[in-house]
């Protein structure tokens, strides 16, 4: 079958070639390359807002979600010189790499074009690439885990959040799970941001009895409870961004919402299809979460007060 020409697309002042528009990226959907590009243009602020600055990984499906699954940290040589980059080292393995830094609408677009269905940007910015100001709470149900329980659980982390005086800013993850994510001022590195989101993970787990857990080994876990998922505020762990889409055929979104929503919201009803209305309709629901940094110093105190216990963390990460 003949595919369409290359298209080009207009982007604040920047032209972005994009080859193969018509690919089907979505089966599940009919949705192709260049509908995925419209989707991007139609979230343009509240994407660019949750990357900006941030290293971001590239999850990249050259032939459709169907196919092989890339995952890019390195900006290709080539790449058009308005598109940034930061660099990441990685003593251990005595590497280095020149990652996506997201400025501008364009530069995703771009990353699109290259077959970007996901975009996963660490906790922390370029000017302060060791100290994360992003604190992430991720509520991932484990196999045999009603939707019910991780609304339930959610409840409990804005309570535990509201007491702290943490503004908590949900999401979807874009399949089963939710995202509530906290700014936080970048003042102590991963190590000690990791700890503190164990503390509060623990918090949960002692509120939601029953229906949370922070066992670190997936075949010790209750299958049937909330896995509160300290480890993603580890050093180069990321997640999808709010916006992302998720790399599976029905096209689903990583979507912000409102706490009103946390009881009623179901993956599916936020793919690219939807989502730029819900957006055109209610702005970007994550807008205000750069007003007002927590810090995260009476988590630490509780991590301190736990280990002081016996408290012990089996997947102790350094970073």
């Amino acid at each position: 079958m003949a595919t369409a020409p290359a298209t080009e697309v207009e982007v604040g002042g920047r032209t972005v070639r994009v080859t193969n528009p018509d690919r089907v990226h979505f089966p599940a959907l009919g949705a192709t390359k260049l509908d995925l590009v419209r989707y991007h243009l139609a979230v343009g602020p509240g994407i660019v807002a949750a990357l900006r600055e941030r290293p971001c990984m590239l999850h990249r499906f050259p032939t459709g979600v169907e196919g092989e699954k890339v995952h890019q940290k390195r900006v290709p040589r080539g790449a058009p010189p308005w598109v940034e980059t930061v660099r990441l080292r990685f003593p251990r393995y005595g590497r280095h790499a020149d990652e996506l830094c997201v400025t501008e609408l364009a530069q995703v677009i771009w990353a699109v074009q290259m077959s970007t269905v996901e975009f996963h940007p660490w906790s922390s910015r370029r000017g302060h690439v060791e100290r994360p100001d992003e604190w992430r709470i991720d509520l991932d149900p484990m196999p045999d885990c009603p939707p019910a329980r991780v609304r339930r659980v959610a409840h409990v982390v804005r309570e535990v959040l509201d007491e702290l005086g943490a503004v908590g800013w949900p999401k979807t993850s874009g399949g089963r799970g939710l995202h509530i994510y906290v700014r936080i001022e970048p003042a102590h590195g991963f190590t000690d941001v990791r700890r503190a989101a164990l503390a509060f993970a623990r918090e949960v787990e002692r509120r939601a009895a029953g229906l949370a857990t922070t066992t670190w080994w997936r075949k010790d876990r209750d299958p049937t409870a909330v896995f509160v998922d300290y480890n993603q505020n580890a050093r180069d762990h990321t997640m999808a961004a709010a916006y992302s889409v998720r790399g599976v055929p029905e096209a689903t979104v990583s979507t912000p919402i409102t706490w009103d929503e946390v009881d009623d919201v179901e993956p599916g009803d936020c793919t690219i299809r939807t989502v730029p209305a819900r957006v055109a309709a209610l702005g970007d629901l994550h807008a205000g979460i750069d007003d007002a940094p927590f810090a995260i110093d009476e988590l630490l105190a509780w991590a301190e007060r736990d280990e002081r216990a016996g408290a012990v963390d089996p997947g102790d990460a350094t970073g």
